[in-house]
């Protein structure tokens, strides 16, 4: 059979991107947009004018970077769940209309479950815990009995949403969470400088600990396999609004807990599950501090960690073609209706049969 080439339309959040990709795996395009803002969060009719304006420019771009023209497309797919609905409805539009007039078939994708294909493809992980974090959605998934089983969970917003929420409310704009790693990044570098003692370094060899800043006293909610931040994010905004801390050093100690909660729970997910390998997905895993905690998890344990580049940790096209191929072969190649393919808003990961595996 001839080899496929899938074009994905991501539009579940912020971004509208368009991925394109071989059925055996080369990466052809991965091309995106994304909504940002000087101050303040997404407003649901300003992100769907955003998406609304950039679709045609991203296609015709990512199609020029792929070196193919519609006519060579033989799949499309599309972001279908879960996401915010102004957003949702502009690629299922854009999937519908482009499937309609080059007569391509339709398949929709879980955008949750793409994270993890996506990662396990571009990293060769085989069958990998993955802690997803990003603004909507933070879960610890497993594979288990023909779906991906949620582990654990926030309990009410995501920790992209929630460190966009503190960002926010300390001045900083959308998306928050790289202001604040930076902000985190360089206090903890100032403080070990001026902490630096060399009568220390040269007593303790291994120099463990001598210029590690202090944590602020933060609530840390895990709760079983879960997790909570809507009360940390109450108790950072009282600790900000008091005028007793700087904002780098608020920072550096919600990253530090944080990132605590959920690497505690990623690991519990490791050890409850048997599986040996940890994987990354979602825009709040580019942050490097995060990595360099679940690594040293890793390591400490005898795990694999695997962590793809952060063009596919954020939102993006390419894993929803990938996705879109791996759910049409592995459906004896079956498409879906045009005048079926709607969205799904709320739909979650363990509600998706995963065929392919």
């Amino acid at each position: 059979m001839k080899e496929l080439i899938c074009l994905g339309i991501e539009t579940t959040a912020h971004t509208f991107g368009i991925g394109i990709v071989t059925s055996k795996g080369k990466v052809l395009a991965n091309y995106k947009k994304a909504y940002t803002t000087e101050k303040g969060g997404i407003i649901p009719y300003h992100l769907f004018e955003h998406h609304t304006n950039v679709a045609t420019e991203v296609l015709e771009d990512a199609l020029k970077i792929a070196g193919v023209k519609i006519q060579d497309i033989g799949l499309i797919s599309y972001s279908n769940a879960p996401g915010l609905g102004n957003a949702l409805r502009v690629g299922a539009f854009v999937a519908r209309y482009l499937a309609g007039k080059y007569k391509i078939p339709l398949v929709g994708v879980n955008h949750c479950i793409a994270h993890l294909e996506i990662g396990r493809l571009l990293t060769n992980a085989k069958d990998p815990v993955l802690l997803y974090a990003s603004g909507a959605n933070t879960q610890i998934i497993a594979y288990e009995g023909k779906k991906y089983r949620i582990f654990g969970e926030t309990l009410d917003i995501g920790v992209g949403n929630f460190l966009d929420s503190f960002a926010r409310h300390i001045g900083l704009g959308f998306p928050g969470g790289p202001k604040i790693e930076e902000l985190a990044r360089k206090y903890a570098e100032n403080e070990k400088n001026k902490n630096i003692n060399i009568d220390n370094y040269k007593e303790d060899k291994n120099n463990i600990n001598h210029n590690v800043p202090d944590l602020i006293d933060l609530p840390y909610s895990v709760k079983g396999m879960d997790v909570a931040f809507g009360g940390l994010l109450t108790n950072l905004k009282q600790k900000f609004d008091s005028d007793k801390f700087s904002k780098e050093e608020l920072c550096y100690s919600v990253q530090e807990t944080v990132f605590a909660m959920l690497v505690e729970v990623s690991e519990r997910a490791i050890a409850h599950t048997g599986k040996n390998e940890l994987l990354l997905g979602g825009g709040v895993a580019c942050n490097k501090r995060l990595q360099e905690m679940c690594r040293i998890m890793c390591e400490e344990r005898g795990a694999k960690f695997f962590v793809p580049a952060n063009d596919v940790l954020v939102d993006n096209g390419l894993m929803i073609a990938w996705n879109g191929i791996l759910a049409f072969k592995n459906n004896g190649y079956k498409c879906i209706k045009i005048e079926n393919a709607d969205i799904k808003p709320y739909e979650r990961t363990d509600e998706v049969v995963v065929k392919w595996r």
